[in-house]
């Protein structure tokens, strides 16, 4: 593409985010949303003042409120996942097969882009166009994609001749600017009609291109799906650990994500694995770098545009398009994720609060996002529930504790039918192969509350300080799992 068409379409990407996205204009707080956002503050403030001013079960209101609202949860995804009993694969589309370029988002991922590359070479249907989009790259890349993929270094800001070797492949190569900058670039530089973004330590399952265009080819008005991803940690015992709880944790949120989006109200696609309809996002305005999570952002604008031109916009999860991705194995790199996530959700949610509780944004306004309003403060109420359980046992207070211990060991056994419910339906839905196992159910009911749930919920808790200050680095990630996986996949 000629640098002055790459330019003109760059400016209009601008343009484009800078009239769709609301930090460029004045949001008016609607009364619904002060009212469920304050609501949901003041429900805080008189649950645990309970902690000081009762001296039965109810002391530990916080407590009670927190099981109550994970269980109502819970038995939403129960009811909304009952059709996946019945699933059935889609028929065959008559609409014509959508063009598709992957996007490789990478900085410093030498170590693993290797194993990314295989794995899209692998694609039982591959993909028309792979652009490695790498964000100013200091570990090798550059050698590596030379030296092993057959591309010629092109110059600083545009994209490379394809490879020699695999005629897909190109090659980007951009000043450090994040994720999102790396992204805006990749769009209009392609001319694909969809797009999927694809973390560098991201590996896809050989159907997930097809998948994919399946998907979109079957629904014309489908702008953003999300891949069904499995995590990967690292083979010490603290990656064990992890690996073994966000396994769990990984299989429960895409049930929810699919529960959601049979309400047509799905906002969370994961960037490490998702599609987009290109011409949609171009319209939005492609990914804004200001977002800590600048997928997560992408599809509110994305709901917010289809509603104020009636375009009829919507959103999936894809279960057959499968892939695995590095998670974190140690808990500084864990806490430094969901910090990190926490953030970024935060921020989205206050640049979009005129969203809640609006009924012209359908389910969406009325459901989805009053949840999410009350999601911001789940970390603090958990947090509360357990410093109080402590405080109570230590004091031995246990007129407190024994009930308290009662309805927690009854949560534990609701979990405990969640996870095999949960692990049933996604051997059928997804992966009939995976590693999840009824023991290992078990104790994850009985364990999570006590250690992975307190770490998940103080991360997020640190989410709240950086939303709070504006914290904006996050240091370098690991890539423990898929590094482990590739020395064992390596011969002797």
């Amino acid at each position: 593409m000629p640098d002055s068409s790459r330019f003109q379409r760059a400016t209009q990407l601008r343009e484009a985010l800078a009239s769709a996205s609301p930090r460029f204009h004045k949001i008016t707080t609607p009364w619904p949303s002060l009212a469920i956002h304050g609501g949901a503050a003041a429900l805080w403030f008189i649950l645990l003042s309970r902690a000081f001013l009762a001296d039965n079960i109810f002391a530990w209101s916080a407590g009670l409120a927190y099981i109550a609202y994970d269980t109502v949860l819970i038995a939403f995804v129960f009811v909304q996942t009952l059709p996946l009993l019945a699933r059935k694969p889609l028929p065959a589309s008559a609409n014509p097969r959508p063009s598709l370029g992957v996007l490789v988002a990478a900085h410093n991922e030498a170590e693993v882009l290797p194993l990314t590359l295989r794995a899209l070479f692998a694609q039982n249907e591959p993909a028309d166009l792979i652009v490695i989009t790498d964000d100013g790259s200091r570990d090798g890349t550059a050698d590596l994609l030379e030296r092993d993929f057959g591309l010629v270094s092109p110059p600083l800001g545009e994209m490379s001749a394809p490879s020699r070797l695999a005629p897909s492949l190109r090659w980007l190569r951009l000043p450090h600017g994040g994720k999102a900058r790396a992204l805006n670039a990749a769009l209009v530089a392609v001319d694909t009609e969809l797009v999927l973004t694809v973390d560098g330590d991201t590996l896809l399952d050989p159907g997930a291109t097809r998948a994919m265009r399946d998907a979109f080819a079957a629904t014309p008005n489908l702008v953003a799906a999300t891949g069904v991803i499995t995590p990967v940690c690292g083979g010490t015992p603290s990656g064990r650990f992890f690996q073994y709880f966000q396994t769990y944790e990984y299989i429960r949120n895409f049930l929810s994500r699919y529960a959601w989006g049979r309400m047509d109200a799905l906002l969370l696609i994961s960037g490490a694995f998702a599609g987009f309809r290109r011409a949609a996002v171009v319209a939005a305005g492609g990914f804004d770098p200001a977002f800590l999570v600048e997928d997560y952002e992408l599809i509110h604008r994305l709901r917010r545009q289809s509603v104020v031109h009636g375009l009829g916009w919507t959103t999936s999860v894809v279960g057959a398009a499968r892939a695995v991705t590095d998670a974190p194995s140690t808990t500084a790199a864990f806490l430094r994720q969901r910090r990190r996530w926490f953030g970024g959700f935060l921020q989205t949610q206050f640049w979009y609060r005129d969203m809640v509780g609006n009924p012209r944004y359908g389910r969406l306004g009325l459901m989805m996002l009053p949840v999410k309003a009350l999601d911001t403060l789940q970390p603090i109420f958990g947090l509360a529930a357990f410093a109080l359980l402590l405080f109570y046992l230590v004091t031995g207070r246990l007129a407190l504790a024994l009930p308290v211990g009662g309805i927690i060991l009854g949560k534990i056994a609701l979990d405990f039918a969640f996870h095999l419910w949960s692990i049933h339906l996604y051997r059928g839905w997804v992966d009939p192969n995976t590693s999840a196992r009824l023991d290992r159910a078990i104790l994850a009911s009985l364990a999570e509350p006590f250690t992975f749930q307190i770490l998940r919920h103080t991360g997020a808790a640190l989410g709240w300080v950086s939303f709070l200050t504006g914290q904006r680095q996050w240091g370098r990630q690991s890539r423990l799992g898929l590094t482990d996986a590739r020395q064992a996949d390596e011969p002797a």
